[in-house]
């Protein structure tokens, strides 16, 4: 935990203590403990891999990410193929590589890490469309990494580019389709049965995850680009005991990268490195100032997007562990110069992980798109159903900057079938009036039927960013429909009301 308050504090993505930590303990270390199984790590790097992108999927916010869909996609597939060929014949002509060990290394390194890149964001709010694409792009490029990877290094010749584009095409489709149904049909069983222990939400939303991994990957589809969609319509979905679920995911998500980058720290040499230093050095300066620039301008060319955020994204396109696990392919297959390969792609992962990685956020703020935090918080709502009386008991949680702060209990207008039953104040719980005015730090316990659920939550997201006058406003809640239709009057009539009341009780100051 300590390695995690350290990159926190320093800006640099915890994947260079953790692959630190793995090197000392490994060859040339402290213990010098001998691990050379690449096949071995390979099946622990994928099983990593997994956990972290279902982590991901499951934290992607669907409101967020909507927009930036069709810019992703394409960055994904047109921008990957970009990046592959520049970046694959800068090895050739500037390092002197052959061409198979060329376009392996150039694939390799085509797949983004959002890990890396929004642990050194984090405290630079960007607008969503920047972090959407981002976090978009790195869910959906590593699927057609992959397949490239593994068709770069099988042996015997490589199929045509055609032959290729049709199997990525094939693939990423399947994949696709099966993430879209397992999370669907996940999200469908959690929400409508009851587990008998809270403590089994949790797992059952990562196994469903895994077991979208596993379909796709049956049905010779693209195992990870499965598994990032099931995981994010599940992140969406509004299940019961949700936070729970988060954190759970969550901590397990740094529990497989630990795990994942300490291993890699083991499998290398670290005075096998340096003959390769250099190499490493020249290949990221042409992915990194060549071929990712034009892998952005040129997939994002009709979307129209300002130059400044091209330029940003371009210089945040922060490569993670994803790279060194896909470098151990070659490696099993038995590919000719596979360990220089890995070596090449190890050092440059580290050295532009170093230098981009702290600039990120100098950079965001430099080209001024940086922009405030926002006023309002999203309101911390936990479900937890009551299967045998048909309903649901929220539990709602108001954080600092919510504007549901000074509402009364009353101008909530919660839907009929819902109501607020208990009020947790400073440690101390007490039921609510319909005049009780609502505060930060409170939480509510709020009962609904069965029918009204959705609403009643939408409802609650509304009022928190927009206050009483939510729907007169037109302020939806989180990915809800627009509340300004017969909410309207009702908005009026409160706020004449408040006016009258305040007008009567400052009346006499206005003669001073």
């Amino acid at each position: 935990m300590a390695a995690v308050r350290v990159s926190s504090r320093s800006g640099l993505p915890s994947l260079l203590l953790y692959l630190g930590i793995g090197i000392a303990i490994g060859q040339d270390g402290i213990f010098d403990v001998k691990f050379n199984n690449a096949e071995l790590t390979q099946v622990i790097g994928y099983a990593a891999l997994v956990v972290i992108l279902a982590e991901g999927g499951l934290g992607t916010k669907w409101k967020e990410i909507k927009p930036a869909l069709p810019a992703a996609a394409v960055l994904s597939t047109l921008g990957v193929a970009v990046s592959v060929g520049v970046t694959a014949a800068g090895a050739h002509y500037l390092v002197g590589l052959d061409w198979r060990q060329s376009l392996i290394i150039g694939a390799v390194v085509s797949s983004t890490d959002a890990a890396a890149v929004f642990s050194v964001l984090r405290k630079v709010p960007l607008p969503a469309r920047i972090t959407g694409v981002l976090e978009a792009e790195s869910g959906f490029n590593d699927a057609p990494v992959v397949i490239l990877v593994v068709a770069f290094s099988a042996k015997g010749p490589v199929d045509s580019w055609y032959v290729l584009v049709g199997e990525i095409a094939l693939e990423l489709a399947i994949g696709a389709a099966v993430g879209l149904a397992v999370g669907w049909l996940g999200a469908f069983g959690l929400r409508h049965v009851a587990l008998p222990a809270s403590g089994l939400y949790p797992i059952a939303v990562m196994a469903i995850a895994v077991s979208a991994y596993a379909a796709g990957a049956m049905a010779h589809g693209s195992g990870f680009l499965a598994v990032y969609l099931a995981a994010m319509i599940l992140g969406n979905a509004k299940l019961p005991h949700w936070p729970a679920t988060r954190g759970f995911a969550d901590g397990l998500g740094w529990l497989a990268q630990i795990g994942m980058f300490v291993l890699l720290g083991l499998l290398v040499t670290p005075h096998d490195l340096y003959d390769d230093f250099w190499p490493a050095v020249i290949v990221g300066l042409v992915l990194t100032v060549v071929a990712r620039p034009l892998e952005v301008f040129i997939s994002l060319a009709p979307f129209r997007l300002p130059w400044q955020e091209k330029a940003l994204m371009s210089w945040a396109g922060l490569r993670g562990a994803v790279p060194i696990i896909l470098a151990t392919i070659p490696m099993v297959s038995g590919i000719e110069g596979s360990t220089r390969v890995f070596n090449i792609v190890f050092v440059l992962v580290i050295v532009y992980t170093v230098i981009q990685g702290p600039t990120l956020p100098w950079l965001a703020k430099a080209l001024k798109i940086a922009e405030d935090p926002a006023e309002a918080s999203d309101l911390g709502i936990e479900s937890a159903p009551l299967e045998r009386l048909r309903g649901h008991l929220l539990s709602v949680a108001i954080p600092g900057k919510s504007k549901m702060h000074g509402v009364e209990v009353g101008e909530l207008r919660l839907p009929a079938g819902a109501a607020v039953t208990l009020v947790v104040r400073d440690g101390k719980s007490f039921v609510p009036a319909p005049s009780t005015a609502l505060r930060r730090g409170d939480e509510l316990l709020v009962v609904t039927t069965d029918p009204v659920r959705d609403a009643t939550e939408e409802r609650l997201r509304a009022v928190g960013e927009g206050g009483k006058l939510a729907g007169w406003l037109g302020t939806t809640g989180k990915g809800g429909e627009s509340l300004a239709g017969s909410d309207v009057a009702h908005d009026v009539a409160h706020a004449l009301k408040a006016v009258t009341k305040r007008g009567k009780a400052d009346g006499p100051k206005a003669h001073h």
